[in-house]
C-alpha cells in the first residue's frame, strides 16, 4: 500500500490480490453502504445546477463562501481546505443530485467543473444509520482512494490502493459491476488512511459506513455518491492531499440551512 503525503509526493500504496478466489471471497469485506446494488446516473458530460444551491450565478455573490452553502456547513470546512466536492441534492428523498468541483483561488472559491451524480436511493438525512439508504449529510475529509482498476495518478493524488476485492460481487446484477472500478472513500465513520475497504467503524456498526464517491450507472445507491466514469477519473487526478480536499454533501435544503 502506498501512503500518501502532502501535495503530490509520496510513496503510493498498491495492493495486489493474491488469488482469483480468495478476492472474491472477500468481495463482502465490509461495503455496507455500498453492499446491495448502488446504481448511479451515467451522463458524460459536464452540467450544472439548475438554478438555486451551486448555480454559478450564485458565484458572484460572496466569492470567498461556497454558492448554496449556508453558515452551519460552511463553517464546517476546514480553513486550510482548497478543494471542495459539492454535492448537492435536489431533495430530502431525491436520489438526483449533482456535484461540483470548486477550488480555492486566494480567498475565492471557483467552480471547477460539475456533472450529474446520485445519492441514496431515498435521499439524505442528518443521522444517517447502517442500510437506511439515505445518505449522510455533512462536510467530511477526502483522504483514500482505490478500486479494481489502475491508479489514473499514479505519480499524485490520494494514496490509492488498487485491488481485485473491490469487485462487486458476481452475484449482483451485471449492470452494477463496475461500480467500484474507482472509489473515493468519504471520512464518515472510518479511519483515515486506511484503504476505502477497511471495515473499521470507529463509531460502530449502527451509525453505517463505507460511503463512497464511486462509479455510477443510472440511480440511486445504499448511501453513497455516485459519478460518471469520466467524473472520477478526473477527481482522482485532480484531488490532492496537500490542498486538503473535503466533500460537501447533502440536499440543497439542508445545505443552505
Amino acid at each position: 500500500m502506498r501512503n500518501g503525503g502532502g501535495g503530490n509526493g509520496g510513496a503510493r500504496r498498491t495492493a495486489v490480490a493474491a488469488a482469483a478466489l480468495g478476492l472474491l471471497l472477500t468481495g463482502a469485506f465490509g461495503l455496507t453502504a455500498c453492499r446491495a446494488p448502488a446504481g448511479s446516473g451515467e451522463n458524460p458530460g459536464a452540467t450544472r445546477p439548475a438554478g438555486g444551491a451551486g448555480d454559478r450565478g450564485a458565484d458572484t455573490a460572496d466569492p470567498t463562501r461556497l454558492p448554496g452553502v449556508g453558515d452551519r456547513y460552511q463553517a464546517r470546512i476546514p480553513a486550510e481546505s482548497r478543494q471542495v466536492v459539492a454535492v448537492y441534492g435536489e431533495g430530502e428523498d431525491s436520489a438526483d443530485s449533482t456535484v461540483v468541483l470548486y477550488t480555492k483561488q486566494g480567498s475565492a472559491w471557483h467552480r471547477d467543473r460539475s456533472w450529474a451524480a446520485h445519492n441514496g436511493k431515498k435521499g439524505w438525512t442528518t443521522d444517517h444509520r447502517e442500510d437506511d439508504k439515505r445518505s449522510p449529510v455533512g462536510v467530511y475529509t477526502l483522504t483514500d482512494a482505490g478500486g479494481v482498476l489502475p491508479d489514473p495518478a499514479p505519480d499524485g493524488g490520494l494514496p490509492y490502493t488498487r485491488s481485485a476485492s473491490f469487485a462487486a460481487p458476481r452475484w449482483w446484477d451485471k449492470a452494477y459491476w463496475h461500480d467500484f472500478d474507482y472509489v473515493i472513500a468519504v471520512d464518515y465513520n472510518r479511519v483515515k488512511g486506511t484503504s476505502p475497504n477497511d471495515p473499521t467503524r470507529p463509531e460502530g456498526a449502527a451509525k453505517g459506513g463505507g460511503i463512497w464517491l464511486h462509479m455510477d450507472h443510472g440511480s440511486g445507491t445504499s448511501a453513497c455518491v455516485s459519478l460518471p466514469k469520466p467524473a472520477m477519473e478526473y477527481l482522482l487526478r485532480t484531488l490532492d492531499p496537500g490542498r486538503h480536499p473535503v466533500v460537501v454533501m447533502g440536499d440543497k435544503a439542508h445545505l443552505a440551512a
